[in-house]
């Protein structure tokens, strides 16, 4: 009996080790492709592709402009902001996000949707304390 149990427990173990590296194999076999060689799985040939290449290194080279220290004419070089939504960006300042154009009404939502990747924020203190004193409501005057 114990014979028995001793030798189905050395087969299963030997069938289990045999199988393991066929499930952990480093190649995708396609049934169907019985004539071509198995080929690497995509983990296996990670390369960048040349087209997002080109748009990291042009979103790269792109400048963004602060909306908390941009002047008026580098305000009117973005898409869709004229000469009255750049004074209506400088009166509005500081913002503590580039959202706060559309959610304070400064520009529509449209406009915003075009030119958010190319605007920022920049806070002007190191210290969050300082800077959220600056964007608190300002409250009503005490009677």
């Amino acid at each position: 009996m114990k014979r028995q149990t001793l030798f189905v427990t050395l087969i299963a173990s030997l069938l289990f080790c045999l199988v393991t590296p066929l499930f952990a194999a480093d190649y995708v076999h396609d049934s169907a492709d019985e004539g071509t060689p198995p080929r690497k799985s995509k983990a296996a040939s990670k390369k960048p592709n040349p087209k997002i290449e080109a748009k990291m290194k042009e979103a790269a080279k792109i400048k963004l402009t602060d909306i908390n220290g941009a002047s008026a004419e580098e305000l009117k070089k973005l898409p869709g902001i004229t000469d009255t939504e750049a004074k209506k960006i400088i009166a509005g300042r500081p913002y503590a996000s580039k959202a706060h154009l559309v959610t304070r009404n400064i520009i529509a939502n449209e406009v915003y949707e075009g030119l958010k990747k190319l605007v920022i924020a920049k806070q002007p203190n190191k210290d969050a304390k300082d800077n959220a004193a600056l964007y608190a409501p300002k409250s009503a005057p005490k009677k």
